[in-house]
């Protein structure tokens, strides 16, 4: 039986570490939450340089230079086109080779999943620089599919991942019933597994298209001087002209950012879709 004394102790101990926890989590926060702030109310600055926080006056001049920016412009579409083309792709395959391991022993699985997460043990710099060689001696692509094909490689990982997650999770004895029920292989996959996994491929999707957008070290070695993404066209500019544009660029993919969870927790719901829920019942 604990005594008097050790509970007090113990509720004393308790105190302070909830104390400390609050703390780390107010800081965290902060630290996270306030350059985005800063990052909004730059976007905004009417001044035509970029001057101490906060802005004197509000202006949505930068929105408007970003708008009118051939080659941001040209690099934003790029980039939206690429990254619906890596998430449909990566998608696919992600979950079809998540489907396919699921199947598999354990030891099958862990090995196929080591191999299909390699990439993630790379720095982005080695990747591209490996495939800028690899197209280079064979010659036979123009640089859209290069971009597509860099991304697909990086984010399939992610892909592969959530949808496995979500497999795993689902009760097995769901698609038994079904097939005992009369349903065939082709029937039970498409009336229980696949509608029970969605979720982990949405989530797995969502890493896609967010990774694609955010891509600068394969799409730098990949793009050429007329098919770039966003992020090479503003790193372009950040080395030419280092202006506010780029604040309202970021405030731009915030968001679309936004938009896509909205949107995402509209259709799936949020705690569903990042595969926090996906129990098979």
């Amino acid at each position: 039986m604990i005594g008097p004394e050790k509970m007090r102790t113990k509720r004393n101990v308790d105190a302070v570490l909830a104390v400390f926890v609050t703390g780390v989590t107010v800081v965290t926060t902060v630290f996270l939450i306030v350059p985005v702030i800063v990052t909004v109310f730059m976007a905004f600055d009417a001044r035509s340089y970029m001057g101490p926080f906060p802005p004197p006056a509000l202006s949505v001049k930068w929105f408007s230079k970003l708008v009118n920016d051939a080659s941001l412009w040209s690099g934003f579409v790029t980039s939206l086109l690429l990254a619906a083309a890596t998430t449909v792709s990566a998608t696919v395959i992600g979950a079809l080779a998540a489907m396919a391991m699921s199947e598999m022993t354990t030891r099958w699985r862990d090995f196929f999943s080591s191999a299909f997460l390699s990439p993630l043990a790379l720095p982005g710099v080695i990747i591209g620089f490996a495939l800028l060689m690899f197209f280079s001696v064979f010659n036979v692509l123009p640089p859209f599919p290069r971009l597509l094909i860099g991304h697909v490689l990086i984010t399939t990982p992610y892909t592969i991942r959530m949808t496995l997650i979500g497999l795993m999770n689902i009760n097995r004895t769901l698609r038994e019933a079904a097939l005992s029920l009369g349903a065939n292989e082709r029937q039970a996959f498409f009336t229980v597994t696949l509608p029970l996994a969605k979720s982990g491929i949405a989530a797995g999707a969502i890493f896609a298209f967010a990774f694609s957008m955010d891509d600068v070290a394969i799409s730098l070695f990949l793009s050429d001087f007329k098919t770039y993404t966003f992020p090479v066209a503003l790193l372009g500019l950040m080395r030419s002209n280092f202006d506010l544009t780029i604040a309202a660029a970021a405030v731009v993919l915030m968001g679309l950012t936004v938009v896509l969870l909205v949107v995402l927790d509209r259709v799936l719901g949020l705690e569903r879709a990042m595969g926090h829920s996906i129990s098979g019942e």
